[in-house]
């Protein structure tokens, strides 16, 4: 490695899967928004002219990033963070209304979006904190200073009515947990996110048997005792076969397997139950908290659901859970997105071609749903390929970061890979009916040069960190 030659020093392939992404962004946005009468795609009066505009002003960005110190970006993280949560602050005042969300500032045709930037301020400010000399996550304190400087951004966000925002900062797990934090925390993430889902789709009956099934996991998680699968396996199947064996004598022609399963696990949950009792006895206010806890838990989503959710976005969580079909409401532009990705068949209809874009039935498609752009005209192959680049970028980035000699490098190279991991399956997953639309971009290729900027900010600055790995950063 050279050390005085910082350019020799980058890693090409990342910036080479950044200019293909940037470059087969810009032809998607020119074919999604297409106009015969402003064909030129240098023209700046059409999205696909200012989006050229703007990936040239992303390209002296990413210049000007290289060139400063790698020790500029140390020395002034905490900095950082604080301009952008004042600018988080400010725009609940002064900024302006966008899709419900008061989260921009507009400057004549220029829009800005202090919540993307946010995520760059809070990835340096953790990455300075984990750094610290003798800085542990397994210390409680540690614990709740690390939860403060990622939360507080998503308190302001969610103030600005930008849920879908918010939800990318609670990736930072990802990083922490590489650093030492205890693997319970994503457990219970895990357990809490399947309550919140079972009480949404859930009769109360099958419900309470999930309940009772997870709460078991949990205690004997608690208990280092664990039953082995097969056994549990083995004696769901016994109990369910006289259910069956009834089904199928009544001679009604018809056979419910949702009333087999779901009483057979009850009568499951209800034997492990017992066996704990009998041989763990002093272990029940450890399962039952943890009964009694979920049950609360289960109560209050509905509340939270109603209470602090808006109707459109409840709208979307039901339409993907599949409590509600709406093709004509709330699920048009997932529905519209899957048929536009489904009618590009194997090869695509071909470049300017794809008459679900031609015809704009899909809402937001140069932006949140530019995914369908892809798909349409360039099929299944083409949809491969910007998959595959994706993946790629992200194993590359995940492997810089692990041959980082600084552990600041290392955090923040795990921060940058987490929130374009997010980014992406997020978005991805929504266009393809799988995750809930949230309104995110599609980093480099999404329409827009706030979200642009800001991804090239965010990769290129890690790429200066990795180009120094040799020097002593802190």
């Amino acid at each position: 490695m050279r050390r005085n030659n910082t350019f020799l020093n980058l890693d090409w392939i990342v910036i080479v899967l950044y200019l293909f992404m940037v470059l087969a962004g810009w032809l998607n946005i020119y074919s999604a928004v297409y106009n015969e009468e402003h064909n030129n795609i240098f023209d700046l009066s059409q999205r696909y002219g200012k989006q050229l505009m703007w990936i040239g002003f992303a390209l002296m960005l990413a210049l000007f990033v290289i060139v400063v110190d790698s020790k500029f970006y140390v020395t002034f993280s905490y900095l950082f963070y604080a301009l952008f949560i004042l600018l988080l602050i400010i725009v609940l005042f002064f900024g302006k209304e966008v899709n419900g969300s008061k989260s921009w500032f507009v400057i004549g045709n220029f829009a800005f979006q202090p919540a993307e930037f946010a995520k760059y301020g809070t990835a340096l400010a953790i990455s300075k904190l984990l750094s610290t000399y003798n800085f542990s996550l397994k210390i409680r304190q540690n614990q709740l200073i690390a939860a403060l400087i990622i939360l507080l951004p998503v308190a302001l966000i969610i103030l600005q009515n930008d849920t879908g925002s918010a939800l990318v900062y609670l990736i930072f797990i990802i990083p922490l947990f590489r650093e030492g934090m205890s693997g319970l925390i994503l457990f219970f993430g895990v357990y809490f996110t399947i309550l919140f889902i079972g009480s949404l789709v859930m009769s109360p009956v099958a419900f309470i048997v999930v309940l009772l099934l997870l709460s078991l996991l949990v205690a004997f998680y608690f208990l280092k005792r664990w039953l082995p699968i097969g056994k549990v396996v083995l004696l769901l199947l016994a109990i369910s076969m006289p259910f069956a064996i009834y089904q199928i004598l009544a001679g009604d022609g018809s056979f419910d397997l949702y009333f087999v399963l779901i009483r057979s696990s009850f009568l499951t949950a209800l034997l492990l139950l017992f066996r704990t009792i009998v041989k763990r006895i002093q272990h029940m206010p450890l399962i039952t908290a943890v009964f009694l806890v979920s049950i609360v838990f289960s109560v209050s989503v509905d509340f939270a659901f109603n209470r602090f959710l808006e109707p459109h976005q409840q709208d979307r969580i039901n339409h993907l859970l599949g409590i509600e079909s709406d093709p004509l409401g709330a699920g048009y532009n997932v529905n519209q997105s899957k048929i536009a990705i489904g009618s590009g068949g194997f090869l695509g209809k071909g470049f300017l071609k794809g008459t679900q874009t031609k015809y704009d039935f899909v809402p937001e498609q140069s932006t949140d749903f530019i995914f369908c752009t892809v798909g349409e005209e360039w099929g299944f192959v083409g949809s491969l390929l910007v998959v595959a680049a994706f993946v790629w970028l992200l194993i590359r980035l995940v492997q810089l970061a692990e041959r980082q000699r600084s552990k600041y490098s290392r955090v923040f190279g795990y921060s940058v890979a987490a929130i374009l991991f997010f980014h992406f399956a997020i978005n991805i997953g929504m266009t393809i009916g799988v995750a809930p639309v949230i309104g995110i971009p599609l980093p480099f290729f999404s329409y827009g040069g706030s979200s642009l900027w800001f991804f090239t900010i965010l990769l290129f600055t890690f790429l200066r960190l990795d180009a120094s790995r040799l020097e002593q950063l802190h």
